[in-house]
This record gives structure tokens, sequence and C-alpha cells, in this order.
């Protein structure tokens, strides 16, 4: 019987030999992930068993690379995958380790019930933390705070992340809490904004977080940016990245002049409305954005100009105001329908 496939998309793979990062399309099966070039190939790069592998995640590695998962084969080999934003990464993590389980115990793959407690368990699950600490209404709230001639967006102190602790009893005591927060610092879920806090971080301290008012923070898959007071020109460059995330993750999107093919992460932010696309291998410097307001976004069958083994399916269009199209390319048909129903909601209520 063939193996069951169990969840496929973009991730970025560290190559085995070159210290290089390449988009690849992994394909997550009951014993093994393969890994291919272009997801419309038909051979597979390479295979990575899973019996007897070991996963370890956050991975880091890799000093400012997030969102990093590592995993061990049989054979001691290594290999390194990142994700676009924490939600995919997790989702990814649960399904390997769920793999890996069934595969020792000589079990068929199921997924446990993803049925959520808000009570902790004995040992502390920091990504059920993480994900309390974000929520809208009860969580820790983002602020834009003020420090030595600079802005700092989406972002708080440690002194809130501490109090936020204690307040939700989730620490008895500040001692207690800190050692909660420098557990979130150091997986990565929570990363240092302030040059006091990246210093703290940096230092190789037990305790590295700080619980001071001074000491900036923020959420790793945030829309945190820093600015200095500067140009006008500058302010309203960094106004585009005001608005909530709404929602991220990778897509293949058509060049303009070349009309070639490349996997890029795309952030979706709600006021003012933008959309803005990365390589996904490199840093958080954008390569370009798309002001969505009164944009028009339709789901297309095909693309003027495109090579034949480029389609294969759910594909959508973005027409902005000034008349730019933008051809996309989602991994499944539900989640072209989700881009499209979150771009569509954004163009008409966003600035």
């Amino acid at each position: 019987m063939e193996p069951q496939q169990i969840r496929e998309g973009y991730l970025v793979k560290k190559g085995t030999l070159l210290n290089s990062w390449k988009a690849v399309w992994v394909v997550l099966s009951e014993d093994g992930l393969e890994f291919y070039k272009k997801k419309t190939d038909h051979s597979p790069k390479g295979m990575i068993p899973l019996k007897g592998a070991t996963l370890m995640s956050p991975c880091q590695d890799f000093g400012k690379r997030t969102m990093v998962l590592k995993i061990t084969t049989d054979k001691k080999q290594d290999h390194f995958f990142q994700a676009s934003h924490m939600e995919e990464r997790e989702f990814w993590v649960k399904d390997i380790k769920r793999a890996i389980t069934c595969l020792e115990g000589g079990k068929k793959f199921a997924r446990k019930s993803t049925r959520r407690s808000i009570r902790l368990p004995d040992t502390i699950n920091l990504t059920e933390l993480y994900t309390l600490m974000k929520d809208q209404d009860d969580g820790v709230k983002e602020l834009k705070l003020e420090q030595e001639n600079r802005v700092f967006n989406h972002c708080f102190t440690g002194v809130t992340v501490v109090e936020w602790l204690i307040s939700k009893e989730k620490a008895r005591n500040r001692p207690e809490a800190l050692m909660l927060a420098t557990g979130l610092l150091n997986e990565g879920f929570l990363q240092p904004a302030s040059d006091l806090s990246k210093e703290r971080a940096e230092s190789g301290e037990q305790m590295a977080f700080l619980d001071q008012t001074i000491a900036l923070y923020y959420f790793a898959d945030s829309g945190f940016f820093c600015e200095g007071y500067s140009s006008d020109e500058d302010v309203l460059l960094k106004e585009e990245f005001r608005g909530n995330i709404i929602k991220q993750g990778c897509l293949l999107k058509q060049g303009h002049k070349r009309k070639n093919w490349k996997v890029r992460k795309f952030v979706l932010r709600d006021d003012p409305a933008y959309m803005h696309y990365y390589d996904p291998t490199k840093g958080d410097d954008p390569l370009g954005s798309i002001h969505l307001r009164g944009s028009v976004i339709t789901a297309v069958e095909y693309v003027p100009d495109a090579k034949k083994y480029d389609i294969d399916g759910n594909l959508f269009e973005i027409i902005t105001s000034n008349e730019t199209h933008y051809f996309l390319q989602a991994a499944t048909a539900e989640e072209r329908k989700e881009w499209i129903k979150a771009i569509q909601a954004v163009s008409k209520s966003g600035k």
C-alpha cells in the first residue's frame, strides 16, 4: 500500500553540501519527508526517512534564522527546514512528531485530539502559553513605545510580560515568571527589540529575560518594526507596516519582467491595506508591496505568458487600483479560497 500523505507545502531547506537555503515543495507521508524543486515535479530531489529519526524545534543553530526545525535521521544525518511563520512551523512539527511516534509503535498515522485546554500541564507547554499571550482580548497588548529617539511598533516591556504571567496564574511569583519568560525567549517565541534586551539575550546569562520597563520585546511572528525620527518619506514608507497581520504564508508569484514563477512569502496587513512579499530564504526586507485598497481579486484558470509546466491550477489574480496585475498560485484549492477571501476583505476595509 502507498504511504498515507499527511501534509504538503513550501518550506525553505538548507542544502546538505552547500550552506545555501532554497524554497522547496515538501510532502510528509507516514514514513518520510520528500522534497521537490517545484510542486509540479514528478521526481523528488530527496527523501528523509523518519523511522528512528529525531526532531528538534525550535532549532537555533543559525543565529538570525527563526522558525527552523531540525530532523536527524537514524544514520545521524541532519536536515534543516524553515517555516514562514510560527503557526506553520507548529503544524509541521506536530505532524512530523506524530509520524515518528506512530512508526516507533508500529501504528498507522492518526492525529491526536486537538481539543485545547487553557490550563497548562505540569510540564510547561510553551507553544500553548505563547498562543494565550497573543490572544487579542486577554493576551499581552502590543504597543507603540518610544525610547532613545526611536519608535518601536508592536512591542511590549519585560515588566508587562512578567506581570501578565502572574495575573493569569501561569506563575506564582516574579522569579517563576522570569523563568517562563526566559524559556519563551530561548525558544524563539519572544524576540528582544531594544539594545538593552538584545545585549542581555546575547550575554550568556542564565536569566536572559529582563523584568524591566526599559527592556523591550516582541512576538516572533508579529508586525514589529523600529523607526528613528527621520525624513517624512521614511515615515510614510513605514506606514505600510502598521496594520495587523491578517494572513501569511508562501505562494508562487509570477515575475513582471521575465514572467517566471518563484516562491515568495506573503504577509497581508489590514490597515493600511498592504500585502508585502519576501524572498523566504533571506531576511526581513520585503522585495515589494501591493497596495490593496480598491483592488479586484479573482480566481483565474490560466495566466497569459505563462509556461505550460508552471500551470497546475489554484491560480488567482490581483488587479490594483492603478491597473497593475499580479498573478499568484496557491498550493491547494482551499488555500486559494482562503487567500482570496482574506485579501478581498482587506481591500474593502483597509485604507
